[in-house]
């Protein structure tokens, strides 16, 4: 399984940034996909996760109402829409496939991760 990770960059705080992640080597709509962040000197986080349908989601409180995730399954993408960001989620955000149809909220949740793109929001 491969996982490309698209979208960081350099941001305004206030402003946004949408990262995608796409998946190959097995079937995709099957699992619940998710993303974390690690920013240096941290470890590795929770930021949001959805399940193989795209109707549950879960979010870490820190980014309820500003980040979304989504995904489309005909694609084999997921998604992260980051809205009015703030310097404190400046980290390399990683998008993970879960091992499960569910959406899994820990590290111990996923089997497969992406190599991670950086998101650095200055304020």
């Amino acid at each position: 399984v491969q996982l490309e990770e698209s979208g960081g960059g350099l941001v305004q705080a206030g402003g946004s940034l949408s990262l995608s992640c796409v998946a190959s080597g097995r079937i995709f709509k099957l699992f619940g996909m998710g993303w974390f962040r690690q920013a240096p000197g941290k470890e590795r986080e929770f930021v949001a996760a959805i399940d193989w349908s795209g109707e549950d989601r879960s979010y870490a409180d820190s980014v309820k109402g500003r980040l979304t995730i989504s995904r489309d399954n005909s694609k084999d993408t997921v998604s992260l829409q980051m809205n009015k960001l703030k310097p404190e989620d400046t980290a390399v955000y990683y998008c993970a496939a879960g091992r499960y149809s569910i959406a899994a909220v820990t590290t111990a949740g996923y089997a497969y991760w992406g190599q991670g793109t950086q998101v650095t929001v200055s304020s």
